[in-house]
């Protein structure tokens, strides 16, 4: 036991505690109370991961908390006080301190009956995993572990404080924790924690569609979503949160190189992954890619149909695939912005298919670059990614394709303004030549000559002015 105690002792020494925790715990103190240096924050710590936010649980009630940190901390705020915690930022830091909670659940929803405890080995046992439930009292610098959370930690193992069961059902949103810190952590679930996520998935629909979505968007945000993505297919979870993944199983992609639609999926999801910062150098992690590359394939299950010799074809499952995203994209409450621009990613994501070796006119290329729109450097790494085949030669030989048709866009935008494809005449010009008031026929007049600028690309202003009177005077418009 001795020996236990020295290396927790150790352990803590070599921690890189903030100044700051140590300057609060020490007001603490003085006022009669202990402080505790406590879950992710301890577990970030001895991983050697940076956290921007310190979380503390104390034996002080939520007003006497809110009394010492009043005068200590740049600002203080108390939103979350009647759940037992209190907020404050200390040159520029965030720091949350929540009294010790015993809490019950009625098992129903997901809401706590919010009690406060007494101990600290009280609160970390409520807490969702073990690696979660260790404290440093700062004061003294003890290392608490009740539950072996540090030989989980060094085994990198999740398991729950209480039973999987009793930790489930009081709080069903910790089995998708589990997958984002599988995901994150790159940490695997331990056995009993698999059987309880897998006999109790259906307990999830107890979860908010807005809860579920954030801990699905911070776990495709990991550095490596696959193991999280995993972990909920084969415990039935996905089935409930996001069943069109799982569903891909069904399918054989048309290669047959890979085990099936889902496998190819995940591997094209880790490329893009790859991709987001060697295509295009970027600072943070891209969900809407992500998200897209991960549904690119949903539709291939309901498009399946096996042809005589043995061939497979998902004729448009973009399409389908496209409505399918949008449809659950929805259904987890994320945002417009995202829902649009991840179905148009996943519509697009075969039309380079059709280019060949390079067939394509430059009324094509104008084209695909005018339906991307904003999204186009991601549709290059959607594209780009999605080549998983094993063969080197062919693999080189789609990525060789693919760099012509960059460089096609790159010598067409040298050229002409395709990140703005508009008609040669405005709005304005289009009724004054034609005699036309704001109307109808003023769009079609508008979309004739957009069409027109896409096929034939910048034209000569008396040119355009001739085509248009030409189209009007075909279609009965105006006074042409």
């Amino acid at each position: 036991m001795n020996d236990v105690v020295a290396k927790q002792n150790a352990v803590v020494e070599q921690m890189q505690v903030s100044p700051l925790a140590e300057e609060l715990a020490e007001r603490f103190a003085r006022a009669g109370h202990r402080l505790y240096l406590v879950g992710g924050s301890v577990r970030d710590a001895l991983l050697g991961r940076r956290s921007g936010d310190l979380d503390f649980t104390t034996d002080a009630r939520p007003d006497r908390v809110l009394k010492i940190v009043s005068e200590w901390g740049d600002a203080v705020w108390d939103v979350g006080i009647a759940f037992g915690t209190v907020g404050v930022t200390k040159k520029g830091m965030q720091l949350e301190i929540t009294t010790f909670r015993a809490d019950t659940y009625d098992r129903v929803g997901r809401n706590p009956e919010v009690t406060f405890g007494d101990t600290i080995e009280g609160d970390l046992l409520r807490r969702d995993f073990t690696v979660n439930a260790m404290a440093i009292e700062l004061a003294s610098k003890t290392f608490i572990d009740p539950h072996d959370g540090l030989h989980a930690l060094a085994e990198r193992v999740l398991d729950t404080p209480a039973t999987p069961q009793e930790s489930f059902a009081d709080d069903p949103l910790r089995m998708l924790r589990a997958a984002r810190f599988a995901a994150q952590l790159g940490f695997t679930a331990a056995p009993r924690v698999v059987d309880a996520m897998t006999s109790m998935a259906e307990e999830i629909d107890r979860i908010t569609a807005e809860r579920v979505q954030a801990e699905l968007s911070k776990l495709l945000l990991a550095a490596d979503p696959r193991p999280g993505l995993e972990l909920l297919v084969d415990t039935g979870l996905a089935d409930r949160v996001l069943p069109e993944v799982s569903g891909m199983r069904l399918a054989i992609d048309e290669h047959h190189q890979h085990k099936d639609v889902y496998q190819h999926s995940l591997t094209v999801l880790a490329q893009a992954i790859d991709l987001e910062t060697s295509h295009e150098p970027t600072s943070e992690p891209d969900l809407i890619l992500r998200l897209a590359a991960l549904l690119h394939d949903v539709g291939k299950p309901a498009t399946r149909e096996f042809q005589a010799g043995g061939g497979v074809s998902f004729h448009h499952h973009e399409v389908v695939g496209a409505r399918m995203a949008r449809k659950r994209l929805r259904a987890l409450k994320f945002s417009k912005e995202i829902i649009d621009d991840v179905s148009q990613l996943v519509f697009l994501h075969l039309r380079f298919h059709g280019y060949g070796k390079g067939e394509w006119t430059d009324s094509a290329v104008r084209r695909y670059v005018t339906d991307a729109g904003p999204l186009l450097s991601r549709l290059h790494k959607l594209v780009r990614a999605d080549c998983t085949t094993r063969n080197r030669k062919k693999a080189a030989a789609l990525q060789a394709t693919y760099d012509d048709l960059e460089a096609r866009i790159t010598a067409l935008k040298a050229k002409e303004d395709l990140d703005r494809v508009r008609p040669d005449l405005n709005g304005e010009e289009i009724m004054e030549l034609l005699g036309l008031k704001p109307g109808p026929d003023v769009g079609k007049a508008w979309k004739f000559l957009k069409e027109l600028r896409l096929d034939r690309g910048p034209l000569d202003h008396d040119d355009a002015v001739a085509e248009l009177k030409k189209w009007a005077q075909a279609e009965g418009i105006g006074n042409s």
